[in-house]
């Protein structure tokens, strides 16, 4: 495992680049984000560790960050005065592109990662706007009503865009329908409802009980705050949602009744899920518990039943190297599958081998 040491500045998101698999971004924060300035850090992974290329100052918290699709020098950050910046690894200092329309915190930025030509935010002030980096104001803006913690556009499509927020939905956009009809909204799923009945194996020549875990908890659930989302990058309809309620939910959009899968999950909220880029069934959670956890869904045909009975979606092996809050993780794309960072509260970036701590 390597580690960097974030001294002064609380991790709140961590990304690889999708060009050079030896460098990551972090976005930081002073004073856990509650009151003073932010750091962008691009970190080089070396033989001799992590190292510091390069750093940028903000006059605000750092929140969350993305790198461009087209660009290997640049990356955008969410800052919590309601901007968005863009910086250039090649200059100096200052971001060769900012944009303040967000009128309160902003919580998430994503680059789109078929069209490439936009990206997203996403804020508490109840909207997501669609950006051009080539113009200086928002090309559409999305009203949810209600804290927006996480916006993403899907892999799979370059005009499907997600959303989660406070009032415990999933919102799915398509650019292509008619802004008058509901804002481009085409699907909201709450994500506290029961989860979804098995089907009917009579009906399916590939139906796999243990894709079913009847073990699991099966709600309906209180509503609560969603805080982090992520599509699946091999199953084009297929979402996991986390948050608040320390639950892990798998949702097929194409039967949204209630969620495929809940994974009980962590002991504190869950503040990010990543699916892995090499595995359809894998995925990785960062909690406020101090933990990163690998959980499997159960979809491989390759996964075997757990000893314990309670079928094949569960966790398969923690990390509790950190102190404090996790805030942020993310895999390599490229390599060996399992390569992942992550970053916190505790002044902490780590890079380790998730098979190191998956369990037998």
């Amino acid at each position: 495992m390597l580690e960097y040491r974030t001294q002064g500045f609380n991790g709140y998101a961590v990304k690889y680049s999708p060009f050079f698999d030896s460098r990551i971004a972090v976005a930081t924060s002073q004073h856990y984000g509650l009151v003073g300035n932010g750091r962008l850090y691009i970190l080089g992974l070396t033989p001799k560790g992590i190292v510091a290329e390069k750093w940028f100052d903000t006059q605000d918290s750092l929140f969350d960050l993305a790198w461009s699709e087209t660009h290997e020098n640049q990356c955008l950050v969410a800052a919590g005065d309601g901007s968005i910046k863009l910086f250039d690894i090649g200059l100096d200092e200052f971001p060769v592109q900012s944009w303040k329309e967000h009128n309160r915190e902003v919580e998430a930025v994503h680059w789109n990662l078929v069209a490439k030509d936009t990206f997203c935010s996403s804020s508490w002030d109840g909207t997501i706007k669609v950006w051009s980096p080539h113009r200086p104001t928002s090309l559409q803006t999305l009203p949810t009503h209600s804290c927006t913690y996480s916006t993403s556009f899907s892999p799979h499509s370059p005009t499907l865009l997600s959303a989660v927020s406070s009032d415990s939905h999933l919102r799915i956009f398509d650019l292509r329908t008619p802004s008058s009809a509901s804002n481009h909204l085409v699907l909201t799923i709450p994500l506290h409802a029961a989860k979804a009945a098995p089907p009917n194996p009579l009906k399916l020549d590939n139906f796999n009980p243990n894709a079913f875990n009847p073990n699991t908890p099966s709600g309906p659930f209180p509503p609560s705050e969603a805080l982090t989302h992520d599509w699946n990058k091999y199953r084009s309809n297929v979402v996991a949602v986390a948050g608040v309620d320390k639950l892990i939910r798998t949702f097929d959009l194409r039967g949204p009744a209630g969620p495929m899968d809940i994974l009980g999950a962590h002991d504190y909220a869950v503040r990010r899920i990543a699916w892995s880029p090499h595995l359809s069934d894998t995925l990785l959670s960062a909690s406020y518990d101090m933990t990163c956890r690998v959980w499997t869904d159960g979809s491989a045909k390759a996964v075997p039943q757990a000893q314990d009975g309670m079928g094949q979606a569960r966790e398969l092996g923690r990390m509790g190297v950190h102190t404090e809050f996790v805030c942020g993780v993310d895999w390599c794309l490229f390599g060996a599958e399992g390569w992942a960072a992550s970053t916190g509260w505790d002044e902490r970036v780590c890079v380790w081998d998730v098979r190191e701590f998956m369990q037998p």
